[in-house]
This record gives C-alpha cells, sequence and structure tokens, in this order.
C-alpha cells in the first residue's frame, strides 16, 4: 500500500536530491510562503498568493500538435516501422525505444536524421501560420533527448539542434511554442507515445500451430513504470521510484536553461498522460516542484499540467489555486466511442463546453491539448504496431492505397518502403489485427447521406466506403469540426489538434488535410459558423428516443431504472404492463427526461444502446453550414412524403396536357367530346358552362352527333369550321 503524502517542506527536498538544481537557489522553498518574481509560493497547501497578473492568459492557445516528430507512433509515421513487418522475436521495433534497441544506435540515428529533416519543415511551419487560424504548436518531446539512457545513447544525438530550428521558425512566423515532454523514464502509460510500450510480451512459444507464427500481447497486461512499481494484481503501486521522478526534474531544469531566454516558448508540460493509475498525490507532488523550478528560471512560461485522464474537479479543484499561469490539459477524443449516430457525435462535442466550464470554474484555465476528427478506430496501428484493442475497431474499416513514404526521394529509399502489394497482412500479430494487405491500409470510415436523418442509424448497415452519390463525409465531418472547435475554444482557453500531417491519407487525424479539405475553417475561428455551431445542442433540440427494434424487456428494466434513479420510492409496476409501441413511447418520455435533466453533467443518451438522439424539426441542405434551422413539421416518412409529390406532379402535368390538347388539337377534341357525349356519366360535364368556356377560344359549334343506327341522338358535335 502507498501511504498519503504529507504536503510539507519534506517533499520539497525530497524531490530536489539529484536533480543538479542548485539548493542554495531553493533554499527558501523549505519555508512555507517563498517569494517568486510575481507571487508568492505556500509548500504546506500547493497553493500560491499576491499573484501580480504579469502574464495574464487572456489569449486563446489555437494549435497544432506536431506528434510523431521528436517522439515516434508507428500509426502517425508507418514509413519508419514497415521495415520490421515479418520480422522475427527481437527484430521488432513498435516504439522509440524498440527503434533504437533494435537497429542500434548509429542506423537508428541515420534514420531518424532523415525523418527529423522530412516529417517537419520550414514549409510546413509557413503553411500553418498562413492558414490563419494557427496561433501555436504543441512540441512533444522525449526526456531522453536531455538526458539519454539506455538504447537512446547515441541514438537521439542531434534531436535538440532540430529543437531549436523549430523555435527559430515558430517565432519568424509568429508562433508560440509549448514543449511538451511526451515520454518520460519508465514510460508514464505504457503506450509507445511514451517512448516505451511496457506491459509487452512475446507469445511465440504458444502458437506453433498454425505455421509458427510470431505473435506477442500488451494490451491484457498494461502497466507503467515511470512513477513507481505497479501491482496489476492489486491495482495500485507498490513503491515509488524517486530515481525517475529526480530524473524527470532534471530535465525539466535542463529545458527551462536551454530555451528560457527564446521568445517563441509558451511555455512546458511536464508529463504528457500519465495513466489513470498513477498515485494522484504523487503526481500532484511532481507537478508542483516542477512548477517552482519553471517559475524560479522562466517566471513568463505558462505551466500546463495533464489531468491524468481524470478530469474530475473534486480531484483538480483548488489544486494550485492562485498560482499564475498554470492550466490543466484534458485530451478530448471521440474515436474509442461506441458507433454512433451522427447526431450522437455532434452532442457529444457540443456537451464538452459544459464539462470545461464547470472545470474551469473549479480550477481555473483549461486547454485541449489534443483532439481530432476520427469517429472510428480505424486508422492503422492506432492501438500499436500491428496490434489492436480487443473489441476494435469496432465497425469494419474502409482501405486506401498505403501512400510513399514522405522520406523518400531520388537519392533516399527509406528501407521497408514502399509496401509490398503482393502480401497479405503480415506479422508479428498482436492482440488485435492492424495492418497492410496487398498493399491497401485501413484508414477509417465514410459516412453516408441518411434516408431518415433524424435517427440517423443507416452507418450501421452501411459498407466503410460509402456508395457512388451517398458520400456525406464532407459534410458530417465539417458540422462536426465546427462544433468541437466552438465548444473547446468558446468556453476554455484554446486547444491543440492532433496531429498536424499523417503519413497515410487521414484527414481526420491530420489538420493539414482537414484544412485542405474544408473540413477545418481557415483564417478567424470567430465567424458565426464557429459561434453558433451548438446552437441546436445548447437549445435542447434533441430529443433521447429508444430504439424501435430493441428487446422489450431490455428497455422495460432500463425505463424502470431510469425513474428509480430519479425517484428511488417511484411506483414502477406500471412499466410492466406496457407492450409495444406503449411501452417504446413510454421509454421515450423516461429516456429524454433523464437526458435532458443530466447531460450538463456528462450522461449520454445510450441506456445500454437501446436509445439515441432523435433532431426534432431539422432540414438538411447542400450549403456551407450543413443544416438550417426549420419550425415546420419534421420529415418523419420521407419515402412516403417522396411518393406524394411525385403522384402530385403527374397529375398535374396530366391536366396542363389534356388543357392544351384540348384547345389546339382539333381531332384530339372532337374524339373527347364524341366519348363524352356517348356516357351518361360525361354527358352533363360535355354540356356545363364551365366546360363550354374553358375552350371559348376555339368558338365551337356543337350539332347532333349521329348514332350507330344513323339517327341523330340528342348532343351536340364541334363544327369544322370552328378550326378554320
Amino acid at each position: 500500500m502507498i501511504c498519503s503524502l504529507r504536503r510539507s517542506a519534506t517533499i520539497s527536498s525530497l524531490l530536489l536530491l539529484g536533480t543538479g538544481i542548485s539548493q542554495t537557489a531553493f533554499a527558501s522553498n523549505n519555508a512555507d510562503a517563498t517569494q517568486y518574481k510575481h507571487f508568492v509560493a505556500h509548500n504546506a497547501t500547493w497553493t500560491c498568493a499576491a499573484d501580480e497578473h504579469a502574464t495574464p492568459f487572456n489569449n486563446q492557445i489555437r494549435g497544432v500538435n506536431l506528434g510523431g516528430w521528436m517522439v515516434l507512433e508507428p500509426w502517425i509515421t508507418p514509413s519508419l516501422f514497415y521495415q520490421f513487418l515479418s520480422q522475427p522475436e527481437g527484430q521488432v521495433a513498435i516504439d522509440t525505444y524498440s527503434f533504437c534497441e533494435v537497429l542500434g544506435a548509429e542506423e537508428a540515428n541515420l534514420q531518424l536524421r532523415r525523418h527529423w529533416d522530412t516529417w517537419v519543415t520550414e514549409d510546413i511551419i509557413r503553411q500553418l501560420a498562413e492558414s490563419g487560424a494557427v496561433n501555436s504548436l504543441r512540441l512533444p518531446v522525449g526526456d531522453f533527448m536531455y538526458e539519454p539512457y539506455g538504447p537512446y545513447v547515441g541514438c537521439t544525438d542531434g534531436a535538440t539542434d532540430y529543437v531549436e530550428d523549430l523555435l527559430d521558425w515558430a517565432h519568424e512566423y509568429g508562433l508560440t511554442v509549448l514543449i511538451d515532454i511526451h515520454a518520460m523514464k519508465g514510460s508514464q502509460n505504457g503506450f509507445d507515445n511514451s517512448g516505451k510500450t511496457l506491459g509487452f510480451e512475446w507469445t511465440s512459444t504458444l502458437t506453433v500451430y498454425p505455421r509458427n507464427l510470431v505473435t506477442f500481447q500488451h494490451w491484457p497486461i498494461r502497466t507503467a513504470e515511470w512513477m513507481g512499481t505497479f501491482d496489476r494484481h492489486a491495482a495500485n503501486y507498490s513503491s515509488i521510484n524517486h530515481d525517475n521522478i529526480n530524473h524527470s526534474l532534471r530535465v525539466i531544469s535542463k529545458i527551462v536553461d536551454a530555451y528560457s531566454g527564446h521568445p517563441a516558448v509558451l511555455g512546458l508540460q511536464p508529463v504528457n498522460e500519465p495513466w489513470e493509475q498513477t498515485p494522484i498525490e504523487h503526481l500532484k507532488s511532481f507537478y508542483w516542484e516542477g512548477y517552482l523550478i519553471v517559475k524560479k528560471h522562466a517566471p513568463y512560461w505558462k505551466y500546463i499540467m495533464h489531468d491524468s485522464f481524470r478530469f474530475d474537479p473534486n480531484i483538480w479543484g483548488g489544486f494550485m489555486a492562485g498560482c499564475p499561469d498554470r492550466a490543466l490539459d484534458t485530451h478530448i477524443y471521440q474515436a474509442w466511442l461506441d458507433p454512433g449516430s451522427r447526431v450522437s457525435f455532434f452532442a457529444n462535442a457540443c456537451q464538452q463546453k459544459k464539462n470545461i466550464a464547470a472545470m474551469e470554474q473549479a480550477f481555473g484555465p483549461i486547454v485541449v491539448g489534443e483532439w481530432s476528427l476520427a469517429t472510428d478506430n480505424c486508422a492503422m496501428w492506432l492501438n500499436g504496431f500491428n496490434d489492436n484493442l480487443p473489441g476494435f475497431p469496432r465497425l469494419p474499416c474502409k482501405y486506401v492505397p498505403c501512400a510513399q513514404s514522405y522520406m523518400n526521394d531520388d537519392e533516399y529509399q527509406q528501407p521497408g518502403t514502399p509496401v509490398d502489394p503482393s502480401k497479405p497482412i503480415q506479422g508479428p500479430y498482436g492482440t488485435g489485427m492492424s495492418g497492410p494487405v496487398w498493399g491497401l491500409c485501413p484508414v477509417g470510415r465514410d459516412w453516408v447521406r441518411e434516408m431518415d436523418p433524424e435517427h440517423g442509424q443507416d452507418f450501421v448497415h452501411t459498407p466503410a466506403e460509402a456508395p457512388q452519390r451517398r458520400d456525406d463525409t464532407d459534410a458530417v465531418i465539417s458540422a462536426l469540426a465546427l462544433k468541437k472547435i466552438n465548444a473547446f475554444s468558446g468556453i476554455g482557453h484554446g486547444f491543440y489538434f492532433w496531429n498536424f500531417r499523417t503519413d497515410l491519407d487521414e484527414p481526420h487525424w491530420s489538420y493539414m488535410a482537414a484544412l485542405e479539405k474544408g473540413w477545418i475553417p481557415s483564417g478567424n475561428l470567430n465567424s458565426d459558423s464557429v459561434n453558433l455551431a451548438c446552437h441546436k445542442e445548447d437549445n435542447g433540440l434533441y430529443q433521447c428516443v429508444s430504439k424501435r427494434d430493441q428487446l422489450e424487456n431490455v428497455v422495460r428494466n432500463n425505463v424502470k431504472g431510469c425513474i428509480l434513479a430519479q425517484d428511488s420510492n417511484a411506483n414502477v409496476t406500471y412499466v410492466d404492463s406496457l407492450r409495444g409501441d406503449d411501452l417504446f413511447d413510454e421509454a421515450d418520455q423516461v429516456f429524454d427526461a433523464f437526458w435532458q435533466e443530466h447531460r450538463v453533467e456528462g450522461a449520454t443518451c445510450d441506456f445500454g444502446g437501446i436509445a439515441t438522439l432523435k433532431e426534432i424539426n431539422m432540414t438538411y441542405a447542400d450549403d456551407d453550414d450543413y443544416y438550417n434551422f426549420y419550425e415546420g413539421p419534421s420529415n418523419e416518412h420521407p419515402v412516403l412524403h417522396l411518393c406524394i409529390v411525385l403522384l402530385g406532379g403527374l397529375a398535374i402535368g396530366g391536366l396542363l396536357g389534356f388543357f392544351i390538347a384540348m384547345r389546339v388539337n382539333r381531332s384530339f377534341n372532337e374524339s373527347v367530346v364524341r366519348n363524352m357525349e356517348q356516357s351518361n356519366l360525361l354527358r352533363p360535364i360535355s354540356h356545363s358552362r364551365v366546360f363550354r368556356n374553358s375552350f371559348a377560344s376555339m368558338d365551337l359549334n356543337y350539332e347532333a352527333i349521329p348514332t350507330a343506327s344513323g339517327k341523330k341522338k340528342s348532343g351536340m358535335k364541334p363544327n369544322k369550321s370552328a378550326y378554320v
């Protein structure tokens, strides 16, 4: 068991041991009140006072991440990792650590320098700045760049030179840079984005049949060792690794020393995505100590801390209260949500502003440090090299030709590229499947044009690639982008999109590709299209309804559960007698009432998969705003309405044609009148004043019409002279 930390001066002295920071410089930190340039820090309470507001957080961040550059992620730049397909154990790299380890320092550094030269360039920074919608860059770096260890020694030589180039480019084009320590010694989350994948083991010896496959597993045995030793059985940390923590504090100090004088630096993020099992008191202690280091030597820097996947006011409310320039970072993705309608993703996006507003009130400035436009989990290797989370992706994915490597030119060919189009998916094989197949790579799913847009369930039955003329991806994702920008910038202190680009054609994850497609607007993001994007969601113009194809007993149980959740003493016996439409209508009322009341708290319209959001009174239009607001009746039966319109058109057209023919075609006129005279039902019409006046311009004269017997029948026929 981990003893709870006592917030006292002993923490400061403990964590500063071995950091290389002058103890004299921080001697006064052992006192409860320490004077800094613009405020007073209180170590006993992790709070501040006397803030002079020298650097107010008045301007929102509108930024992008430069992911995959200094810290490798196979899904972002697969061109670096194709060379490890079909390789045996010991010759496979899945992250930066193993990339250096498998290739060796010399070869790995050679390939990395080529990668650093081509993945982020001055021209790309210029393009981002000229888009008019970007004012900041979030730069993920590894701690190994500033204090190398293990296989990183020699492997990442020269990396900091590229960082300095980036800072100069950013300054030249008017952009700021947030330096984000993305990779920590021991791994802070076990993901490949931490530099080293943990909870990984080879299982090839267990898969002799068939064909001696090379296999491994990762996701079922997750762990993270930056903060200490994690006991997977007890689900807690049995010990704290102070050596790793001190290493991280030394890295913070070195980064501050290196860049404190550079005008492009916005600030520092001390660690990216420490996983949700991280001991929160120890994490807060680390954040506090890192903050004091930054404020001692870079007093104008922002200090942005990740929420450890716990975006909870009860955890972060009041932490570092009164301290200037600190902010909380949260990452909001929809790619790992269950499949849903466009409406559900829209509502989820806009709903985030309520959560952000609550945290802004409890803690202070909130920055959404990562988000994307992906609504599926299809991007190749998103969950690891040749791996996938169990059960993912939730729906079939679209495959496109694997892109040519961004590193290749006439003088350089990256090993393993291009992908061999003659091979099926290659090993090694992880828990799930994801990888190139016959030269094709999975990238995402299309959105289809809905036959019933209010319920929006067509996506369940359509293929990953939309049929011709039914592709509605541009409209759906454009609307989603506006709603996310509205939510993340309308309440909080800004955002950074993940990522600035991708190796494969994945515009849902590439800011530059999304910008080119028009999904994300360029220029000023304070336009009406952004400011009004969540109009319907903010005004409750959605209804949570039950799905009519669900099992009645499941619906019944959820209805009773919702009622009891609102009032534990409520009588729910009446629900047992409901059947068919009566049951589903009652479910609509109960589900919607519960969702409307609790959606601000984060409730979704799902109820175990038996409910969905329905748009109220919405009509779609092919314009830039994607939809218009309409207060008329909703189109609940679009096919029936279409048939009525078609039949009405045919009837009107037939009557118009008849009228014209009667007035201009003598033979047709004679034939119609003759037939009408021979019909007891129609004869009175032919004698009516209305009928005669309708064709008065013809000056029709009538005479008796001879019958078959030769006798003249009472009636009239047109006089041929009338047509002369």
